[in-house]
């Protein structure tokens, strides 16, 4: 990625310079906590894991947190919330995800 798209992406996607096949969207997902892959933290048990996605739709986006979610050490058992937000990040080739944190909550 050159200098000047990494510092305009967002620009040239608001224009249509940049095209993406790909929607933004946040999601936080309500579920259980338990052993965590390397690199991700979270006290076992009852949390919320929030994440930013490019998917083609929102059933893709949903299907990414329960799988990404499982991968991980996330099994998404209760609400998930989704939301069309601003990128943090430009769109890549393939549908992702990034910025996944996770907080733990007493029931």
């Amino acid at each position: 990625m050159s200098d000047g798209f990494a510092q305009h992406w967002k620009l040239e996607l608001k224009y249509g310079r940049l095209k993406t096949p790909y929607t933004h969207y946040t999601l936080i997902a309500d579920g259980i906590a338990g052993d965590m892959a390397e690199g991700f933290t979270s006290r076992s048990g009852r949390a919320w894991m929030a994440m930013k996605v490019w998917s083609t739709s929102e059933d893709e986006a949903i299907d990414m947190a329960k799988t990404i979610g499982f991968e991980i050490g996330f099994k998404v058992d209760g609400k998930i919330q989704l939301y069309e937000t601003e990128p943090e990040q430009p769109p890549r080739d393939k549908p992702h995800a990034y910025s996944i944190q996770f907080t733990p909550y007493e029931k």
